[in-house]
């Protein structure tokens, strides 16, 4: 391995101890009592990114997304979920890491994706001034848990709070924005009641963005 590949190797690994350290801060429910309960990418078994892509703070646009998986009531059930998307999304679809910046199962716990400052591929378009969250199911029939619907409103509010998205931004399913039918008609239907909700949808903000779309 030349230096400058072991200088490069160095600062990744001292940028993630970075972020996990600010992720333990800001992300945590101790500090604010805004921000729900959060696993972090390493405590669920995930990759690091491969590519490191910041985005700007403070973030326009929320994404809500559902995976069309199984659905998962406990840690094992969702870290085994979440290891098998992050491995196909960096193999079949080769894309830097797992899609989503973050996601929710019926548990109620909020699952870290690529996290609050690091740019996911979730909505073509909408990745770089956007934070993509994804409830880990299928809800096209029927609504993820209470719970986890009151973390996803936990997790905005924590969002809002530590200045990461803006006061003013304004929430979307995916089937707004793209040729999907995420986050499913049950889902949609219930987000429409949400604070932040639009159904006025901007116009695509980069063509330059990955795009993943289950």
């Amino acid at each position: 391995m030349t230096l400058l590949l072991r200088l490069n190797f160095v600062l990744l690994i001292v940028f993630h101890l970075i972020c996990d350290a600010k992720a333990i801060v800001t992300e945590g429910n101790d500090k604010n009592p805004n921000c729900p309960s959060i696993k972090l990418k390493r405590q669920w078994g995930g990759k690091f990114s491969r590519v490191i892509k910041h985005r700007p703070v403070a973030v326009k646009y929320v994404v809500i997304h559902h995976t069309v998986t199984k659905e998962c009531t406990n840690f094992l059930q969702c870290a085994d979920i979440l290891q098998n998307m992050q491995h196909h999304h960096l193999t079949t679809l080769d894309l830097n890491d797992i899609g989503y910046n973050f996601l929710i199962g019926n548990d109620g716990i909020v699952y870290e994706g690529t996290g609050w400052y690091i740019k996911g591929a979730f909505t073509h378009g909408y990745n770089e001034n956007g934070i993509g969250i994804a409830f880990i199911g299928d809800f096209r029939k029927k609504l993820p848990s209470r719970k986890a619907l009151r973390s996803a409103k936990r997790l905005l509010s924590c969002g809002t709070e530590i200045g990461v998205l803006d006061p003013n931004y304004e929430l979307f399913g995916a089937m707004q924005l793209s040729a999907t039918k995420s986050p499913g008609l049950m889902l949609y239907n219930e987000i429409q009641d949400w604070n932040h909700w639009s159904p006025h949808p901007p116009r695509r903000i980069s063509r330059n963005d990955l795009h993943y779309r289950p």
